[in-house]
């Protein structure tokens, strides 16, 4: 049977705060406003030993299983949050009998070991407190790629995940993406970013949102036709867009959505290119061999090739990255969600993730739901509970 709520609040609070002393956390922060309607007394957040914050929410009518919840990319300087993203969720866990439990990770940017490892002990907590009980990993974007390495990891305390949005078919040509999106920037909008696309000078990044992004969306405005050159560049471009008819769906008529697309795309520049290479110990970029196309004539091309920045990988950062790519090996049942118009994380991982998981030959079918719409990580409440309705034994 079930422990009464007053028991589970005493173990939760013990397990998560206590057990954290020696890392010397901050304070735990309250439950997010918008799960506290949700959340039965015995519900607590606390510090995980890595120092990630942490949450276990109990619904009032508990069906005595838990969906954990792996959140999607931070930037590196903003402060560690519980709930950053998905709130569909936490909700649409809560209000159909589960409990949920959630980490900040024990820091933002590129945090997909560290989630990975600040999960685990996210379930150690919840079986101290709890016992064994099931658990669903469900995760969105940066967080769908934590999710698939959980469920390809031996031995998984899950019995199964749902990853959504996430960067799970080839994880360096993700990045490349960024990169091939950020050169192809600078080429046609020239000196509008200072520095680098490899190095992000810390004024850009301090003054990103006051400064750069207001003279970026008026340099786009003032060019519609070069902006839509430069977006079918990275269409025609990037190795990661290939596999897939159509990568990803801008309006052609709309010059605002062509807009967020782009600053979309910049913010992973911004504010993730220096913390990757401090992650990955060297510049992961590497577009000396790329031929970018799509300018709409050859001559165009060849001017394009002739002058656009080229970078080389450094050998260190292309050894660090080996650790964040999937092998296909799954060990549980894992279901996949993704919009096939997005933008940020391209659909395209989706048909180079099933191409890993059947060469894998696992023993687990892999439902991928494609969900015909454009943006990142842009599903109804309907689209994410039918997925997790997928993993309930």
């Amino acid at each position: 049977m079930v422990r009464t709520l007053r028991q589970l609040f005493a173990v939760l609070t013990f397990v998560l705060i206590a057990g954290s002393l020696d890392a010397a956390p901050a304070s735990p922060p309250p439950i997010p406003s918008e799960l506290a309607p949700y959340c039965a007394p015995g519900s607590t957040t606390g510090v995980l030993p890595s120092g990630a914050l942490s949450l276990i929410c109990i619904p009032y009518v508990w069906n005595g299983g838990v969906v954990v919840y792996a959140h999607g990319y931070v930037n590196f300087n903003e402060p560690l949050q519980l709930l950053p993203d998905g709130a569909d969720i936490p909700t649409l866990a809560l209000s159909t009998g589960f409990a949920f439990a959630t980490t900040s990770y024990r820091k933002n940017g590129l945090a997909i070991l560290e989630g990975v490892d600040d999960i685990h002990e996210l379930v150690t907590a919840l079986s101290l407190a709890l016992g064994p009980v099931p658990a669903i990993i469900a995760g969105a974007s940066e967080g769908g790629l934590v999710t698939t390495l959980l469920a390809e990891s031996s031995p998984t305390p899950f019995i199964g995940g749902l990853a959504a949005c996430g960067p799970i078919g080839n994880f360096r040509q993700q990045l490349d993406y960024f990169g091939d999106f950020r050169v192809i920037f600078d080429y046609y909008f020239p000196h509008l970013i200072p520095g680098e696309p490899v190095h992000i000078p810390p004024a850009v990044i301090r003054d990103w949102s006051t400064t750069y992004v207001p003279a970026i969306v008026a340099a786009l405005a003032a060019n519609p036709t070069r902006t839509r050159e430069m977006l079918n560049v990275l269409s025609s471009s990037s190795e990661l867009l290939q596999f897939v008819p159509n990568p990803f769906l801008v309006d052609p008529v709309d010059p605002a959505d062509r807009i967020r697309t782009t600053l979309r795309l910049l913010r992973y520049s911004i504010f993730g290119t220096n913390d990757a290479f401090a992650q990955l110990g060297g510049n992961p970029l590497d577009n000396k061999d790329r031929v970018y196309t799509g300018t709409g004539s050859p001559q165009g091309d060849a001017e394009l090739n002739r002058h656009i920045h080229r970078f080389h990988a450094q050998k260190s950062a292309l050894a660090a990255l080996q650790a964040y790519e999937t092998s296909g090996a799954l060990k549980i049942p894992l279901v996949t969600l993704h919009t096939t118009g997005d933008d940020v994380i391209p659909f395209a991982h989706e048909p180079l993730y099933g191409i890993k998981e059947a060469a894998a030959g696992g023993p687990f079918p892999l439902p991928q739901i494609p969900v015909n719409r454009p943006g990142h990580c842009s599903f109804t409440p309907t689209e994410l509970l039918g997925a997790l309705s997928l993993l309930v034994p």
